[in-house]
């Protein structure tokens, strides 16, 4: 069913930007609608609905019912990972390749500074 429902899902944004891809613009724009050449509405007039209008709204409407329903199916999914099917081995502590150097460790030196110097003048 979930595949089902994404192949619809990307037929129909495929088919919804062919359709809206192959719609003319309107005469002269919105630049002209506001230029005096335009009509009545800011838009322009509106014509009668062709085909590739009523092809738009039903791939959009499609497009909406498909993208609520996986998004609904997805949430309502157990979650899994990758992760959880990769299998680890046992904890085992780790041990030190190198040994411990027999050098004594030796302590920065702590020189106080000189009272009589020039540091903050």
């Amino acid at each position: 069913m979930f595949a089902l429902l994404v192949i619809i899902h990307i037929m129909a944004s495929l088919v919804l930007i062919l359709v809206v891809l192959l719609q003319s613009g309107k005469a002269g724009d919105l630049a002209s609608a506001f230029g005096g050449a335009g009509g009545q509405t800011a838009f322009g007039a509106r014509g009668a609905a062709t085909v590739l209008t009523r092809a738009t709204t039903v791939c959009a409407v499609i497009f909406m019912i498909t993208s609520l329903a996986l998004s609904i199916m997805f949430s309502r999914a157990p979650s899994s990972t990758i992760m959880e099917s990769v299998p680890f081995p046992e904890e085992t502590p780790v041990e030190s390749t190198t040994e411990p150097s027999s050098a004594p460790i030796e302590e920065p030196s702590q020189a106080a500074p000189e009272e009589g110097s020039e540091q903050g003048q």
